[in-house]
């Protein structure tokens, strides 16, 4: 997918790839051939699908989770750290979404703000408590060859 375009998982994917040097579709993808059961079956899949696994929320959430990135889910802004990754869903369809958390703040609250595609592109923005949050998630800090793990 061109950088220009997208959903809010390849927002994530990027900066990963850009950050840590982690090819989390390629990650996610090994993981599923190798424990596919232990992935949700909303889609009615029978198998991984290295094209598009990636790009659902869901899977990123088990994946991060079987990892041991998975953090208690909290409403304290202080629990939050930029380069953390959290969840939500999006209202009235409850569709699953995933944010960055940044290192930029709001001048006024303090709050840290997210960065995420909700439909405009890329953006920053301070929304991280706009929705339910269903996930937060923190990667190891230190440098690792993740590609080929």
């Amino acid at each position: 997918v061109p950088p220009e375009r997208g959903v809010c998982t390849d927002v994530v994917v990027r900066a990963l790839r850009v950050a840590a040097g982690m090819d989390l579709q390629a990650l996610m993808h090994d993981d599923m051939r190798r424990n596919f059961s232990a992935y949700p079956k909303i889609w009615g899949l029978s198998r991984p699908d290295k094209n598009i696994d990636h790009r659902r929320v869901p899977n990123i959430q088990t994946y991060f989770k079987r990892q041991g990135y998975q953090l208690p889910l909290t409403d304290d802004p202080a629990a939050f750290e930029a380069g953390d990754i959290v969840t939500s869903l999006i209202p009235p369809q409850n569709l699953p979404h995933i944010m960055i958390v940044s290192s930029r703040r709001d001048r006024a609250t303090g709050r840290l703000y997210v960065i995420h595609n909700i439909g405009l592109g890329t953006q920053e923005t301070d929304e991280l408590f706009r929705f339910e949050l269903t996930g937060h998630y923190r990667l190891p800090r230190e440098p690792a060859d993740h590609a080929h793990e």
